[in-house]
C-alpha cells in the first residue's frame, strides 16, 4: 500500500479526462492508474475481450458493480494469462446528495458504517469456481470514499429508492490479497469456534446471513472449511485452527 501513490492515481485520472461525467467512472479510472500508472497497459484487447489493464504482471479486472459480469469474460483469460480481479470496497464512506435538476450539492453526511473484507463475501461467491485456479486472483481494497447520489427517489425527499451518481476515492485503507485457495483463510473471524453454523459465521464476521451463506460456500470450495454435520436443521461447518 502507498499512500503517496494513491494520490498520484487521483490526479492522473483527473487529468486523464472525461471522468465524473459521461465517460468512465472515477473511481474505476483512479484505481487503473494506481494498480498501472502507464496508460499504454490500460484498455488492451485480448482474447476477443477488452482488459482494463494488461502488463507484466498478466490482466487485471477491476470491477466497481456487480462480478456477475465477468463469470463469462474469466474463462478464456485464465486459459491464456494470470488474472487478478479488483474489487473496492468502502471503508469510511461519505455522503453527498445532488439535486439533480442543478447539479447542487444538498447536504453531506457520514455514513456510521466502516466497512470489512468480510463485506466482499456475497460478490466474491458469485466467483467461488475460480478460486482453485492457479491464474486467478483477487485484490480486495477498502477504500475512503465520498459517494454522490441524486435526490431522484420517492421518499424521505427524494432520499429513498435514489440513484447513485458517483463515488470519489480518497484514500486507501488497506489490501487484501487472494493469490492462493489457502489465502482464504482471511475470512475466518478470531472468535469462530472451529465448528459452527452460518448464523454463527454471520454473527462472528458481523455481516448478514446472505453475506454469510456467500461466505461459507466460498470457505467450501476454497477448502478451508468442510461439512461435518447437522445441528438441528442447520448444517455445522468445520475447520483446523
Amino acid at each position: 500500500m502507498n499512500d503517496e501513490r494513491f494520490s498520484e492515481a487521483i490526479t492522473a485520472a483527473a487529468r486523464d479526462g472525461g471522468i465524473g461525467t459521461l465517460g468512465e467512472k472515477t473511481l474505476h479510472a483512479v484505481l487503473k492508474y494506481y494498480i498501472e500508472p502507464d496508460p499504454y497497459f490500460h484498455e488492451v484487447g485480448i482474447c476477443g475481450k477488452v482488459a482494463d489493464i494488461y502488463n507484466e504482471n498478466g490482466i487485471t479486472e477491476i470491477q466497481t458493480r456487480s462480478l456477475e459480469r465477468l463469470i463469462k469474460k474469466l474463462p478464456p483469460l485464465l486459459e491464456k494469462e494470470k488474472v487478478t480481479v479488483v474489487l473496492p470496497l468502502p471503508y469510511r464512506k461519505w455522503i453527498a446528495w445532488i439535486d439533480p435538476a442543478t447539479g447542487e450539492i444538498r447536504g453531506r453526511r457520514r455514513s456510521p458504517k466502516t466497512g470489512s473484507i468480510f463485506d466482499s463475501l456475497f460478490e466474491l461467491g458469485k466467483l467461488k469456481k475460480f478460486v482453485r485456479n492457479e491464474n486467478f486472483s483477487v485484490k480486495i481494497m477498502l477504500i475512503d470514499m465520498e459517494e454522490h447520489r441524486n435526490l431522484d427517489g420517492w421518499g424521505n425527499g427524494g432520499k429513498r429508492g435514489s440513484s447513485r451518481n458517483e463515488r470519489f476515492p480518497l484514500r486507501l485503507e488497506s489490501e487484501t490479497d487472494l493469490k492462493r485457495s489457502e489465502d482464504y483463510g482471511v475470512f475466518l473471524p478470531e472468535s469462530l469456534s472451529s465448528t459452527f453454523t452460518i448464523k454463527e459465521y454471520a454473527k462472528a464476521a458481523r455481516i448478514n446471513y446472505r453475506r454469510a451463506s456467500a461466505g461459507v460456500a466460498l470457505l467450501r470450495e476454497a477448502g478451508i472449511v468442510t461439512l461435518c454435520g447437522k445441528r438441528g436443521r442447520e448444517n455445522l461447518l468445520t475447520f483446523e485452527k
